[in-house]
């Protein structure tokens, strides 16, 4: 929901609910830090659970991979109930499910209590679709490309400050960020209890929920059969599965090649949260007075091959600096294009849909995200340390005729 100066105002100069826009932020902060702060560790986890090392790169993608089926499955879910009873409870839930995954992950003791604390996660793990949902719901439709951009500044000052905290309390124990994880997330649920407005009004809410439209094969397939969507949306996965076997891959790319510690792991993941922040506040205010979201887009996916070359490059010649150059340039290409992406998607349909695309959108990309860690995994074992960044060029320089073709409707 948000203020109108007047009733009869043009969109234009609707202003946003400033209770709504505080607490959304801090939310997505808390997800960023959350997430980011566990990222350094998982290959150390993991280790005492592995008899063969060469397994190990395996275990730490299928551990993302896990996740990320839950997300495909339960986010269409989570969509469609906070479509018909509104975003506050919906978010609430998700983010108590992920403090508990959190938890169980920590506790730790086996290699299956691992994946039980990443599917616990995992089936709660939709709350960034109701979050970007409850965004859409507060902001006028000509403003949210910019305000998306504010979201992943936030994001990215999460992951700036998670991996570092991660890296440091990493010394104490290998599952103390994750148990900082859980209390962090802990923390802004409570804060949600008291200071979290609904952002979906009742005239806005979905009547009735359909078995079909709780079933993540028919909402890709009605998706996609979208004619202002299936472009954006197939382009989106070419990029998010190498985006996720990167994502799946670096703690043990950096252990195995350059032989860095859980410290230094998360200064390195810390990367991409300073792109976000440099991004949003210094270059995409002004690409957005001289591009459109679609041509943000591309630059963004042309930014990320060039991160990727050399990030190759790196694992060729084990020289570090190449791959720290390499992770600057995708930084900045990840930090424009998700903006530009949710920009165009949110656009696309009116106020009862949102979290319904948001959701489908949320599927995608988990199932993106559970096929480029297996590929990744799979190809960093038996074709070497730099075939995912391969991967990751070829994909992308596919995606970008897909989306250069495409076009939206604007609500």
């Amino acid at each position: 929901m948000f203020r109108s100066r007047s009733k009869h105002k043009p969109d234009a100069e609707q202003t946003v609910d400033k209770h709504a826009l505080i607490f959304g932020l801090i939310s997505v902060f808390l997800c960023g830090l959350g997430f980011s702060i566990i990222a350094p560790v998982v290959p150390f986890i993991v280790q005492p659970y592995i008899t063969h090392p060469g397994d190990q790169a395996i275990a730490v993608t299928l551990l993302t991979s896990v996740y990320a089926v839950c997300v495909f499955f339960a986010a269409p879910v989570l969509g469609a109930l906070s479509d018909k009873y509104g975003r506050r409870p919906l978010l609430l839930i998700c983010l108590l499910g992920s403090a508990a995954g959190y938890f169980v992950f920590g506790l730790g003791g086996a290699l299956w209590v691992l994946f039980a604390g990443r599917i616990v996660e995992g089936i709660t793990g939709g709350s960034i679709s109701t979050i970007f949902a409850y965004f859409a719901d507060i902001i006028p439709p000509h403003q949210r490309t910019k305000y998306f951009g504010w979201v992943s500044a936030v994001v990215g000052a999460g992951t700036v400050i998670g991996p570092t905290i991660g890296g440091f309390l990493a010394r104490f124990g290998y599952s103390v960020p994750l148990y900082f994880g859980a209390l962090v997330t802990l923390l802004n649920v409570v804060y949600g209890l008291f200071f979290m407005p609904e952002s979906l009004e009742k005239k806005n809410r979905l009547k009735e929920i359909t078995l079909i439209r709780l079933n993540p094969f028919t909402q890709l397939a009605n998706l996609l059969s979208m004619k202002n969507l299936r472009r954006l949306l197939i382009s989106a996965f070419l990029l998010w599965i190498p985006n996720g076997s990167l994502q799946a891959v670096f703690s043990q790319f950096t252990l195995d090649t350059f032989s860095w510690k859980p410290a230094l792991i998360g200064l390195m993941f810390s990367i991409m949260g300073f792109q976000d922040i440099f991004s949003q506040a210094f270059i995409m205010p002004k690409l957005l007075k001289k591009l459109s979201d679609q041509q943000i887009a591309i630059t963004g996916m042309v930014s990320e091959i060039i991160g990727y070359s050399l990030i190759a490059l790196s694992a060729l010649f084990s020289f570090y600096p190449l791959m720290i150059a390499g992770m600057f340039i995708f930084g900045f290409g990840d930090s424009i294009f998700g903006p530009s992406f949710n920009g165009m998607l949110s656009k696309s349909v009116d106020s009862s849909e949102q979290g319904r695309i948001q959701g489908g959108s949320q599927s995608i990309q988990a199932l993106a995200r559970v096929i480029g860690p297996l590929i990744g995994g799979q190809i960093y074992v038996s074709l070497g340390s730099a075939s995912p960044a391969f991967m990751g060029m070829i994909l992308i320089a596919a995606a970008i005729p897909v989306l250069y073709k495409r076009t939206y409707v604007k609500v």
